[in-house]
């Protein structure tokens, strides 16, 4: 496998450093893009771990008309440009349509494709031919090994620009389950894996009219994915979860962050020393 130059930045894959990739799950204010973005940084520096800044400009799946969606591509990729400049680190958020990609482009280092619409063939083709490196989020609904599908959509344009990324399976009604197995299976096809450890715990309308969630079981199946060999981790991450608007029940808390990496850290640096996947 090669690694996935973020260019100007660093390279994702074997033999490079652990990357995370967080912030809020929506851009709810400048002001906490800013604090989320200083904090993780700061974090990330000290544990020796690459840094990608999270935070979707428009929200277009919520359950309910009625929740918090973000600004829009236009203020919301003005943050993001902010962020990207001020904080020195790549930026990274959700496009839903084909005509998202190209103003995204101008501003973001990758683009990503959400679960739910992993199988849009124009989407995904748009999205490589924008030049841009691409990070596909396996949809809830298919199987690992289908995702090589996905992949040929994108690979013949975009080689060596994609990272899949693994984030639960439907399991009944308002609930998920990730099986481990997803990892090696789509690392097996050329890509960098990253997981997605807490819209893995999220319980999909499970609040009536919003997601719920069981935060609590985030660090349990970010070690185990860490174990089972991964290239990076997504998280989404507020200062206050109670009062975040949206994914709240399902993010991490900002304060809880570094004990967490610094754990995984150490599981990540037996499971290369292991595999002969160690760092340079």
């Amino acid at each position: 496998m090669e690694p996935v130059s973020i260019p100007g930045f660093f390279e994702v894959g074997p033999n490079r450093p652990f990357l995370l990739i967080g912030g809020p799950c929506v851009i709810e204010s400048a002001d906490l893009c800013r604090e989320v973005a200083a904090g993780l940084k700061e974090i990330c520096a000290r544990l020796g771990i690459s840094y990608m800044f999270k935070a979707s400009f428009d929200k277009a799946n919520r359950t309910s008309l009625a929740s918090f969606r973000g600004p829009g591509l236009e203020e919301g990729l003005r943050i993001l440009a902010d962020i990207r400049q001020d904080f020195g680190v790549p930026v990274v958020a959700d496009v839903h349509e084909v005509a998202q990609v190209g103003p995204a482009a101008e501003v973001l280092d990758v683009l990503q494709i959400p679960a739910f619409l992993c199988r849009q063939t124009d989407l995904l083709v748009a999205a490589a031919a924008s030049g841009k490196v691409v990070s596909l989020k396996k949809g809830q609904f298919v199987s690992p090994w289908d995702m090589r599908h996905a992949v040929s959509k994108i690979g013949a344009v975009a080689k060596n620009r994609l990272m899949l990324m693994e984030r639960g399976t439907t399991f009944g009604y308002n609930n998920l389950v990730v099986d481990m197995r997803a990892l090696p299976v789509m690392r097996s096809f050329g890509c960098p894996v990253i997981y997605d450890a807490t819209h893995s715990v999220q319980l999909p309308g499970g609040a009536g009219g919003s997601s719920g969630g069981q935060r609590e079981f985030i660090p349990t199946l970010a070690r185990a994915a860490v174990a089972a060999g991964i290239d990076g981790l997504f998280m989404e991450i507020h200062p206050d979860p109670a009062k975040a608007l949206c994914d709240g029940p399902n993010s991490m808390p900002l304060g809880e962050v570094e004990p967490l990496l610094a754990h995984l850290l150490e599981i990540h640096t037996l499971i290369q020393r292991q595999t002969g996947e160690a760092g340079p």
